[in-house]
């Protein structure tokens, strides 16, 4: 870090003075405001990288002690900060206010921010998930730069930060919100000078930094907080304690007081952990330690083992990362960003975002998930990506975590049959959402039928979780049954799914469906493999009822769109021509049935079950390329000049999970839905169309030169497009339909819904992965060889 240039010392002695005065004081105003999250558009995320012993995170291995923290950044500041297991935030945010002649200015609020990485290679790509973060006022009178990283081996974060004045007089405050336990509302703390102390229960979080600060302050947010107090631009109270009460607790640190041209730096480190003794010792340790070691172990540079030594293992990354047409800069951020979102208690656990959607207006008083949880669907594409990636070790500990979130005898108060998946849990197996989505249980089973293939798993491992975990989840898959889980006491009966892969619609729908054919047809595999030729012949008989169907169930000859005749989206009877209206969700109409058009039919190509040049698939893409519907319908969006157009889709048409329209405001506020909600554009159907492409043009043989070029040119370089400054990609981007929000979003932006989605992340590699190969990744021949033949 730079050294502080000659520090201005006007005002320290009074502040020193106001400090000295009310240091006994206890804050007053609990609870203080109802606490919230931060907002879910993250530009950077990041932990240590942690090497397994014997497919289990312990300590001891070749990165020595376990570290488990993770952080995020979003507009230029800290956002929320884990500790202990992935989704349990202790930090909602920590961002910097400063005082100036004009005014108050707030990072975030009032800079722009530029994210960058601190650990690159000769081509720019990243080599680890530490970051430089520059925010700038908008004003031109302060300059942040932070660099953040974790301690690999300590429960403790480094923040290394250079403040700037630019023009005129400055003084900077550092402002710490804890939700320490996953809540905003039990938080109590003590601040010194000398560094904070925030706690709730069991759970300790302490900062410490490099030199004391000039002073500093506790309070509750709204009440007595130093954000409330310094709207004059004076910090007045400086309470050392919120006392025996507890709440929605900030905690401010005053730096000195610069003028211009002046800088000063400090190292800040947040040690957490079961007492404040253990919190401070990680802190004191990781200081111990020196902070450019402490990089340069996380970055693994040199003989340390970190960061470089699990990219170097990736053993098919240089070569797919030529597909890129960024350099592969997107690429490598992308493993490092897969591997990042998985626990490091329970190995293999891989969540779906490190966010939680649309974060600033969520409820913070109670714990929650967010998506910082499992979804075996979004799980296995993670699983899938990694395996393309050459990363041997990670799929293979996510198929042994998964039946953790299998149902079975052991699954708590369950009273019905077993075999199929959770919905979503906890990563320690916590049940949440328990309706049944059938895809999520095939994709176990094409998988695990995968890793086999690849010799990953040797026979007589596939043969042992065929009888444990796989073939239960066949059985499933063809008998159904009467599910028995707190309010889920449904009767299932394949191929009719309780939840379609978006989780709000129950009937017959082609993505679903796409993966049963798979997923039995490759449990007959393995079936035949390890003996049981009854089940081999069970399987594969469901597999070609259901797939003799589809076009039966699912694919209308008289829909209002086009000439009438495409897949629809889904339906919740066998009748795809009669119209009737399917399930309302998220404010939205409950519209006719032909009226709901989606991407979930090129599942149907991209797994085998159909041909890329299949009449009924052929028939569909007009429709659900038409940029011609009304915006309700309407679900394809091109980004970009003409001439060089980037294709983004949105989910289904009458999607309303995203931002309204009418208002601008956020989706779900308070709870509420809104019939002016919209769901946006996904990145990753860039993803899936290019995979659909690629199945096209390889009909008669294997893809030319030139036909990989225009996918990558299109489909590749669209989805880099999507990434933001941090290379993070989105769940969701601008379409440009309505209110832009307080965000004031340019086209194609990644919205608050949730940045990095790991599914986007995976189907980027995925297609890269794809293109070097010349072949679909994950399509399976023996389903293609049955059907698509």
């Amino acid at each position: 870090m730079r050294m502080s240039k000659t520090l201005c010392l006007a005002g320290v002695a009074g502040l020193a003075l106001a400090s000295a005065a009310s240091a006994q004081s206890v804050a007053p105003g609990a609870p203080g405001a109802p606490p919230v999250w931060s907002s879910a558009a993250k530009t950077g995320a990041g932990a240590s990288y942690e090497a397994y012993v014997d497919g289990q995170y312990r300590d001891g291995g070749p990165t020595g002690a376990v570290s488990k923290v993770w952080f995020s950044i979003a507009d230029g500041v800290l956002t929320e900060t884990m500790y202990g297991l992935i989704h349990e935030a202790q930090i909602k945010q920590l961002r910097f206010a400063v005082v100036t002649p004009e005014g108050l200015a707030l990072e975030g609020e009032d800079t722009t921010a530029k994210t960058e990485y601190l650990h690159v290679d000769a081509q720019g790509r990243p080599l680890s998930p530490a970051y430089k973060v520059t925010t700038r006022d908008k004003a031109g009178r302060f300059e942040i730069e932070k660099r953040i990283f974790t301690d690999p081996d300590r429960n403790a974060l480094v923040l290394r930060v250079v403040i700037t004045a630019l023009s005129g007089e400055a003084t900077p405050y550092l402002l710490l919100e804890p939700h320490i336990a996953n809540t905003g509302v039990e938080d109590r703390g003590t601040v010194t000078p000398q560094g904070f102390h925030a706690l709730e229960g069991d759970t300790h979080l302490v900062l410490k930094p490099s030199e004391a600060f000039v002073a500093a302050s506790v309070g509750f947010v709204g009440a007595s907080d130093g954000l409330t107090d310094l709207k004059d631009g004076k910090l007045d109270w400086t309470y050392a304690s919120t006392g025996e009460t507890a709440g929605n607790t900030m905690m401010t640190g005053v730096l000195p007081t610069l003028r211009m041209g002046q800088s000063v730096s400090r190292d800040f480190v947040i040690g957490f952990g079961d007492s404040e003794a253990e919190a401070r010792a990680a802190a004191d340790g990781t200081f111990a330690t020196g902070l450019d070691e402490v990089l340069a172990r996380f970055n693994g540079e040199g003989e340390r083992a970190g960061w470089e030594d699990y990219v170097a293992s990736l053993t098919e990354l240089p070569r797919i990362a030529q597909q890129a047409t960024d350099g592969g800069k997107l690429a490598y951020a992308s493993a490092l960003m897969l591997k990042v979102q998985e626990d490091r208690t329970h190995a293999g656990a891989l969540i779906a975002s490190l966010s939680n959607p649309w974060g600033d207006t969520v409820d913070a008083s109670k714990s929650s998930t967010g998506y910082k949880a499992v979804w075996p669907r979004d799980f296995y594409q993670v699983a899938m990506a990694l395996a393309a990636l050459g990363d041997k070790e990670t799929p293979l500990a996510a198929f042994n975590y998964l039946p953790q979130v299998q149902v079975g005898p052991n699954t708590p108060g369950n009273t019905g049959v077993g075999g199929w998946f959770l919905q979503k849990t906890h990563v320690d197996g916590e049940l949440e959402w328990v309706a049944v989505q059938l895809d999520q249980t095939a994709m176990p089973i094409m998988l695990g039928y995968r890793l086999w293939k690849m010799g990953w798993l040797s026979d007589a491992q596939m043969a042992e979780h065929y009888q444990s975990m796989l073939k239960p989840a066949a059985d499933f898959l063809v008998d159904g049954g009467k599910i028995g889980l707190l309010w889920n006491d449904s009767e299932i009966k394949p191929p009719f799914t309780q939840q379609e892969r978006w989780e709000e619609q129950q009937g017959y729908s082609p993505s679903s469906t796409a993966a049963l054919v798979a997923g039995l047809t490759v449990a007959a595999e393995m079936a035949r493999a390890s003996g049981d030729a009854t089940g081999a012949t069970r399987y594969q008989i469901a597999a070609d009822s259901y797939a003799s169907k589809i076009e039966d169930r699912m694919f209308t000859t008289n829909g209002d769109f086009g000439d009438g005749r495409y897949y629809i989206r889904i339906t919740q009877n066998e009748n795809p021509n009669d119209k009737a209206p399917i399930g309302a969700a998220n404010g939205q109409i409950a519209p006719a049935e032909d009226r709901v058009v989606d991407g979930g039919f090129l599942e149907l190509v991209r797994y085998g079950v159909r041909k890329a040049d299949d009449p009924h698939i052929l028939s569909t893409l007009p429709v659900y390329d038409d940029q011609s519907l009304e915006p309700l319908y309407r679900v394809r969006y091109d980004f970009g000049p003409e001439g060089d157009k980037t294709p983004g889709w949105r989910r289904y048409g009458v999607d309303g999970y995203g931002e309204d329209h009418l208002t601008g405001a956020n989706y779900g506020v308070g709870g509420e839905m809104s019939p002016g909600q919209r769901g946006r554009v996904w990145p990753f159907f860039t993803g899936e169309r290019g995979h659909y492409e690629l199945a096209r043009v390889s009909v008669n043989g294997a893809p030319s030169a030139a036909d990989i070029a225009a996918i990558r040119q299109t489909y590749v370089r669209g989805m880099e497009r999507f990434a933001n400054d941090g290379l993070m990609l989105a769940e969701q981007v601008w379409d440009g339909v309505g209110d832009p929000t307080t965000k004031a979003y340019a086209l194609g932006q990644n919205t608050d819904s949730a940045t990095p989605l790991a599914w986007t992340h995976a189907e980027y590699l995925k297609l890269l992965r794809s293109l070097a190969d010349g072949k679909v990744w994950d399509s399976y021949d023996p389903v293609h060889d049955r059907y698509a033949r």
